[in-house]
């Protein structure tokens, strides 16, 4: 018996003819490889990839060496105030050291004594000495979108896992719809059959005319439940082909000749303890694995607003010389001669912005934290649950399969008693419609058995990674 239940739970039920002619099977790892390629919000998830390597790009921009010209004249009456033309190299480095390089033509009768007239050049550096030293707006925003580039991977898997799910939810109630279908079909079949029979013994005196009513009436019962389910079935059929999808972004109705596979789901993952199962989904559930990143990116907006309660403090030094050629000109040895520096500070006497920004940097990273440790719980007690329900549907569908086969036993004695003369139409009837809950309880079950393999894979996040 145990042999012949784990046969059981290991293949999914297909069928060779239907009343609808020839069939082809459709199987929901075809269904996981279709939704994983085509689906909208699977084009979606991969655009979040794409989304974060182009914040990694225009962080990357802040770094970009930009070239700054300016030029300005003032004429009056006269007299000629100025003129100047100024074209400017600034090139930012990792460190926060921004070097710069230019030349500069002024002339006028009245410009700043502190302007140099004529063709010069310079080179120089500007250095910080205390804020923005360690760490700085740009390098925050460079090392956070390059975080976020790693995360994106695991939102992508995170959003992926979720669809394939509502997918296969879908697609296992329409794979129990057509079994329901096939059994009623096979049942109505039988009736048919014992109509005729009953008629012809009705016509022969054998039979009472009340049986051709009980006969007929099982019939009609079964013929309104097999209406009932074609619709249901139809009805999950339109459901699924919303997951349905062509390699030109165009929806696709599912075929009508297509109907579940008959295909063996091997859920070799799921043969691990329970112990396993939840170290795995620790080490590779993609909402779990995005916390790391986040608590990453938290850590750098911690040391850049760190840097808020630091004086700003930046040397500036520029070389000077005559003329328009910056390399060949000889200025002179560095604070010898031809040189310009600077020196600012400046310091926020309560600090408050400073104090607060870094006070909110650590409690972000405390709520993380504690986000983290809720989500892991979560997840767990998730895989728990599945994990205990996947087992309960294991031990009830062979308890199931040993009711059906119990039921058939009774029916096909009872339809023996009836052929003998020793019971009634009525009682066949009642064994039947016994034996038909029964068989549509199992396949139930079984349906409910491998959608909750599923099930497990997706509380342990592997859905979106690969197919089982």
């Amino acid at each position: 018996m145990k042999r012949a239940f784990y046969l059981a739970v290991l293949i999914i039920f297909g069928f060779a003819t239907t009343v609808y002619g020839q069939v082809k099977g459709f199987s929901a790892e075809q269904l996981i490889e279709l939704v994983k390629k085509n689906h909208p919000i699977a084009k979606q998830a991969d655009l979040i990839v794409d989304k974060a390597k182009a914040e990694v790009l225009a962080a990357r921009g802040n770094f970009d060496p930009q070239l700054r010209n300016e030029t300005g004249q003032k004429s009056f009456g006269t007299d000629m105030y100025y003129y100047y033309n100024r074209p400017k190299l600034e090139i930012p480095t990792w460190g926060g050291v921004e070097i710069s390089a230019g030349t500069s033509y002024l002339s006028g009768a009245k410009t700043d004594p502190e302007d140099t007239r004529g063709s010069s050049n310079f080179w120089g550096i500007s250095v910080p000495l205390a804020k923005d030293l360690l760490m700085d707006k740009r390098r925050a925003m460079l090392r956070t979108a390059q975080i976020y580039r790693q995360a994106s991977e695991y939102e992508r898997k995170a959003l992926l896992n979720d669809i394939l799910m509502e997918a296969l939810r879908v697609y296992w109630n329409w794979s129990q719809q057509f079994q329901v279908c096939k059994i009623l079909e096979d049942a109505l079949v039988i009736n048919r059959q014992r109509v005729e029979w009953v008629k012809t013994g009705y016509r022969l005196g054998d039979r009472a005319a009340i049986d051709t009513v009980e006969a007929i009436t099982q019939l009609q019962q079964l013929e309104l439940q097999f209406n009932q389910a074609q619709m249901e079935f139809q009805n999950n059929r339109y459901e699924l082909s919303s997951f349905l999808w062509n390699d030109n972004q165009e929806p696709v109705d599912l075929d009508s000749s297509l109907v579940p596979a008959n295909e063996t789901v091997l859920l070799e993952r799921l043969n691990d303890p329970l112990s396993s199962l939840l170290e795995l989904s620790t080490l590779q559930h993609p909402e779990l694995m995005q916390y790391p990143f986040k608590l990453k990116a938290l850590e750098v907006e911690k040391k850049w607003k760190f840097q808020e309660l630091l004086p700003e403090a930046r040397f500036q030094y520029n070389q000077l010389g005559k003329g328009f050629n910056i390399l060949g000109a000889d200025s002179g040895p560095l604070f010898g001669n031809n040189f310009q520096y600077g020196l600012s500070l400046g310091i926020p006497l309560r600090l408050s912005k400073g104090r607060a920004e870094y006070r909110k940097a650590k409690l972000k990273i405390l709520e993380t934290r504690l986000q983290q440790d809720n989500k892991q719980v979560m997840i767990q007690m998730k895989i728990r649950s599945i994990y205990n329900e996947w087992q309960t549907l294991r031990r009830q569908v062979e308890l199931q399969q040993q009711t059906l086969n119990n039921f058939i036993a009774l029916q096909r004695a009872e339809e023996s008693r009836l052929r003998n003369g020793e019971s009634s139409l009525f009682l066949v009837n009642a064994r039947e419609n016994k034996s038909l809950e029964a068989r549509q309880k199992l396949q139930e079950l079984k349906n409910k058995f491998s959608f909750t393999g599923y099930k497990l894979l997706w509380s342990i996040g592997s859905l979106g990674t690969s197919t089982p």
